[in-house]
């Protein structure tokens, strides 16, 4: 299991400017450790992070109306781990990005004032 999660986290590191290798790769590695058992999968030398997401691209171009698609993110997840060929369901709790909040800089009262 160690060698599959060090493979993704390599790719994930490989990868910073894109966040969808971060975020499908912390789902795989969530995977791999809640079953140990799919992780001969992961360490397929064809198989990448990078090219599961071309695989989901894919799907979502069969589902496209009017130039566009959406994908939840069970569909999504189901489409990773078929191009993986592992069976099951994908584990929940997968990390999404949320932007920081904007923080007001100017804060001045009227008393500041008098």
């Amino acid at each position: 299991m160690e060698q599959a999660v060090k493979k993704l986290q390599d790719e994930i590191t490989g990868s910073q400017s894109n966040p969808y290798i971060q975020v499908i790769g912390n789902f795989l590695i969530q995977h791999v450790q809640a079953h140990p058992e799919c992780a001969e999968k992961i360490l397929d030398k064809g198989k990448s992070i990078a090219k599961s997401l071309e695989a989901m691209k894919n799907e979502a171009k069969k589902k496209q109306s009017n130039g566009m698609a959406m994908l939840t993110d069970a569909e999504g997840y189901a489409i990773v781990l078929k191009y993986f060929e592992i069976d099951g369901q994908p584990v929940q709790a997968v990390q999404t990005i949320q932007p920081e909040p904007e923080v007001s800089r100017f804060d001045v009262k009227l008393d500041d004032f008098m």
